[in-house]
């Protein structure tokens, strides 16, 4: 089992990027109860990402700390199960 922590991001929002510092995580669409199926994404070596259900373009920045997000209201704290 993984000791690691996958941060989980939303784009209730609806803007056109969301800059995340990390570059494994998970996608919700919108916060539940309006989100799709939650996707893990796995940028490897890209610096770019687009959720394959809502279209969501997810930027690395590296200033970022794993869970943030810009814009902030894109983070999910609350990790669904």
């Amino acid at each position: 089992m993984s000791d690691e922590i996958v941060p989980h991001f939303h784009n209730d929002p609806g803007v056109a990027v969301i800059e995340i510092g990390a570059k494994k995580f998970m996608c919700v669409g919108a916060t539940p109860p309006f989100d799709h199926p939650h996707v893990f994404c796995d940028m490897g070596d890209d610096d770019e990402y687009v959720c394959p259900y809502c279209s969501t373009l997810y930027r690395y920045n590296a200033s970022l700390v794993p869970g943030a997000a810009r814009p902030e209201q894109c983070e999910l704290h609350d990790n669904p199960v």
